[in-house]
């Protein structure tokens, strides 16, 4: 897949200095490209490398440009830059714009437009917009709705019901709309699972990782909603609520009837607990445990080893009140002297 340097300069919006007319087919580092790829420096940590680099063109802010010895495209973000032309020199391993004979695809469905891969299985009254990539082997269970320029890739289920928005990216052997892990015990204290009847409804451009699992809500939804980023292996309970743009990285555990805000960034392991709310632009560290509300944006952490719960009670509550005992002990000591 080849570019010329005056357009990829236009899809992200930068000045160009040099040879508009170069081609460009690929991107690579400082470091390793050739005359024909382009890579991208974003700091003054870059410049011996970009001061060396052979590479057909550089993304990088003005205050670099002196440094760079070849073709230069002048942005304001140049990360930001560079994560926009990734997307146009990504490959596909199987035909575009073509669907599979060996897919099996219900007569209702509405899938004009899209490319659908061999092992595929479409259900009844299903939806996928326009230029939408089903990619091999995936499942899409009855009354799905998928929107446009969406890519769904290999071994993914969609299960029935479930709605996507536009430009949505679902990474291979996601699950989205399992049942969700709801039980209940009998007299006999045998556990008596809950049908899930909710479904999941996602936003416009979310983005969720491979063997992730997103669970159905159990009467109301499971929602994501625009924006937001999930990394691989993350399991989202039912009911949960993930506001816009926030993201979640890897081996992330979220409890049913949690809510997320907008703009949270959630660590990697983190785990959360059910039925709480965390408000807009909230951190929390990787491997926190949370177990109570967060009504305030901020960084948040929080660590403790294992011990009975009556224990940790109780060292929580005076680590918490540390520094007031620290602060009378110092005085007490003063009015000794």
């Amino acid at each position: 897949m080849t570019h010329s340097l005056e357009k990829i300069a236009q899809l992200i919006g930068a000045t160009l200095i040099g040879d508009p007319d170069i081609e460009i087919n690929g991107i690579s580092t400082l470091k390793d490209a050739n005359g024909n790829q382009i890579s991208y420096a974003v700091s003054e940590k870059y410049i011996n490398s970009l001061s060396k680099t052979k590479a057909g063109a550089v993304i990088l802010p003005k205050k670099l440009k002196e440094h760079c010895p070849t073709n230069a495209l002048i942005v304001d973000d140049a990360y930001l830059a560079f994560a926009k032309i990734t997307h146009q020199f990504k490959h596909y391993n199987f035909p575009v714009n073509n669907s599979s004979s060996k897919a099996i695809i219900d007569s209702s469905a509405s899938v004009e437009d899209v490319t659908i891969g061999p092992g595929c299985v479409i259900g009844k009254n299903v939806s996928i917009g326009k230029n939408t990539i089903i990619a091999p082997n995936c499942v899409i269970e009855d009354e799905v709705n998928i929107g446009e320029n969406s890519y769904i890739g290999a071994n993914v289920t969609i299960q029935r019901e479930c709605q996507l928005g536009k430009r949505c990216t679902i990474l291979p052997g996601a699950v989205i709309g399992s049942e969700g892990f709801g039980n209940a015990l009998d007299e006999q204290k045998n556990w008596q699972s809950i049908a899930h009847l909710g479904r999941v409804c996602i936003g416009d451009d979310v983005s969720i990782g491979a063997n992730t699992t997103i669970d159905r809500g159990t009467i109301d939804d499971t929602v994501i909603h625009n924006g937001v980023k999930i990394d691989n292996l993350v399991q989202i309970a039912h009911n949960v609520i993930i506001g816009e743009n926030t993201a979640i990285a890897a081996k992330t555990g979220i409890a049913g009837t949690t809510t997320i805000g907008k703009r949270c960034m959630i660590g990697g392991m983190v785990g959360i607990v059910g039925h709480l709310t965390i408000t807009d632009d909230v951190i929390v560290n990787a491997t926190s445990t949370v177990n109570r509300n967060i009504t305030k944006p901020g960084i948040y952490t929080g660590f403790f080893p294992l011990m009975t719960h009556s224990d940790w009670k109780k060292v929580g509550m005076w680590l918490t009140k540390l520094d007031k005992i620290t602060k009378f002990l110092n005085i007490k000591l003063k009015n000794l002297k």
